[in-house]
C-alpha cells in the first residue's frame, strides 16, 4: 500500500530556508511524478509543485516559483522541495502526493511556520 511520510517541517523567520523529504513506499516510485501541496488554516489544499518520472520537468505554482525547487531521489524513493527567501504566507502544513492518478494518498504533513 502507498505510503508517504513528510518530514522537515520547523519554525523559520522570513527570508529563511527549509528542505522537506518525502519518504515514499508501497509502489514503483520511479514510474511517477510527484507533488507537494500545502494547507493553511481555513484555505482550501493547494499545489505548490510538481515533478515528473524522471526528474527532468519540475512545475511550481507563482506564489512559489523562483524561491522552491522540487527534486527527487528514485533510487532512495524520496522527494524533496528545497525552500528558499521564505515568506509569512508560505505558512502551511506540506503535504506530498502521487501525481496523475485519481486516488489521492496523503501523508500526516510537515508544518512549515514562518515567522518572526
Amino acid at each position: 500500500q502507498v505510503q508517504l511520510v513528510e518530514s522537515g517541517g520547523d519554525l523559520v523567520q522570513p527570508g529563511g530556508s527549509l528542505r522537506l523529504s518525502c519518504a515514499a513506499s508501497g509502489f514503483v516510485f520511479s514510474a511517477f511524478g510527484m507533488s507537494w501541496y500545502r494547507q493553511a488554516p481555513g484555505k482550501e489544499r493547494e499545489w505548490v509543485a510538481r515533478i515528473d518520472e524522471t526528474g527532468r520537468r519540475r512545475d511550481y505554482s507563482d506564489s512559489v516559483k523562483g524561491r522552491f525547487s522540487i527534486s527527487r531521489d528514485n533510487a532512495g524513493n524520496t522527494v524533496y522541495l528545497q525552500m528558499n527567501n521564505l515568506k509569512l504566507e508560505d505558512t502551511a502544513r506540506y503535504y506530498c502526493r502521487v501525481s496523475r492518478i485519481s486516488t489521492s494518498y496523503w501523508g500526516p504533513g510537515t508544518q512549515v511556520t514562518v515567522s518572526s
